[in-house]
């Protein structure tokens, strides 16, 4: 008798972006949360919700027979500790790098071109003519070498702009992390990519930012653990650096929050990835991996103790 792979997916979207199923697949729909559906202790590969963080463990106690979990996002912090010995874990690595790059490349432009300051004054029917900059022969430094630093240093290319990677090991065309006493003076932009570890965390601290050169400006669309809130607070509120982000720390921001009147400062609520294409390509790298599973072929994307 053929044996039946049972896969769990967060909701029925999920199922219609999933799309048509290989033989002997068989779907339960379950978001982690209430009863559990039928067949949900014989799963074997699990979509969780994205960026689904809560009662982990308990998640996974009611998953038996798993040995994938799928993720749709490309962070896995607030997984991998909870992942039990002999489970896969596989992120979406290479789905979201084109819109998380796209987000950043606005907020580059629009500061160094005071796109903000142009809104202020149509708000005010104001005709007020000030002098920005371009991104020809600016130096971007980009810390975090992965999917997310190549597609960004594939767009600064595009506006004659020089990217400069940066990874934990040097290897061909990217610098070492412990080369950034010697290029954070020397960036007109810093760029942070990396994802978030024990190492990552708090790297760009007070220090870090120190070496920044005058009026350069720091963007985050990595975690926003990896950046010093405070410290980079007091470099904006001084007027000697501006920033872009899309994630904070805290996150949510609260309402009364001084970083929401900081100046040179331009803020997302954690919106890189959020495009309408995201889900679709989520899934499409899901039905990918699913149909490997089947088949008994090696998975991508899959994250070792190392990460």
């Amino acid at each position: 008798m053929p044996t039946t792979t049972v896969v769990c997916l967060p909701d029925e979207n999920a199922v219609e972006m999933l799309g048509p199923l290989p033989d002997g697949v068989e779907v339960v729909v379950w978001d982690g949360s209430g009863p559990h559906p039928d067949r949900l202790e014989e799963t074997t590969f699990w979509v969780p919700q994205v960026e689904d963080a809560d009662s982990l463990d308990d998640k996974f106690a009611a998953l038996p027979a798993l040995k994938v979990v799928q993720l749709t996002s490309a962070g896995v912090e607030d997984v991998l500790a909870h992942v039990p010995r002999g489970v896969t874990l596989c992120n979406a690595r290479g789905v979201h790098g084109s819109s998380v790059a796209e987000l950043l490349l606005t907020m580059v432009l629009a500061s160094l071109r005071q796109l903000p300051h142009f809104l202020d004054a149509q708000r005010a029917s104001r005709w007020d003519l000030v002098e920005g900059e371009d991104l020809r022969d600016k130096r971007v430094l980009i810390v975090g070498a992965g999917d997310l630093g190549d597609e960004t240093a594939k767009r600064l290319r595009a506006f004659d702009a020089v990217p400069v990677l940066v990874a934990h090991s040097a290897r061909n065309g990217v610098h070492a992390t412990d080369e950034l006493p010697d290029l954070l003076p020397t960036a007109d932009v810093v760029v942070i990519t990396v994802p978030l570890t024990p190492a990552t965390t708090g790297m760009v601290d007070a220090a870090f930012l120190r070496q920044m050169q005058d009026g350069a400006m720091l963007v985050n669309v990595a975690r926003g653990k990896v950046v010093d809130t405070d410290a980079l607070l007091a470099e904006l509120t001084s007027g000697r650096l501006r920033a872009g982000l899309d994630v904070v720390d805290p996150e949510p921001l609260p309402s009364d929050h001084p970083l929401w009147q900081a100046p040179g400062l331009i803020l997302t609520p954690h919106a890189a990835g959020h495009v309408k294409q995201a889900g679709p390509r989520a899934f499409a790298l899901v039905a990918k991996q699913l149909r490997r599973f089947v088949a008994g072929d090696d998975l991508v994307n899959v994250v070792g103790e190392a990460y």
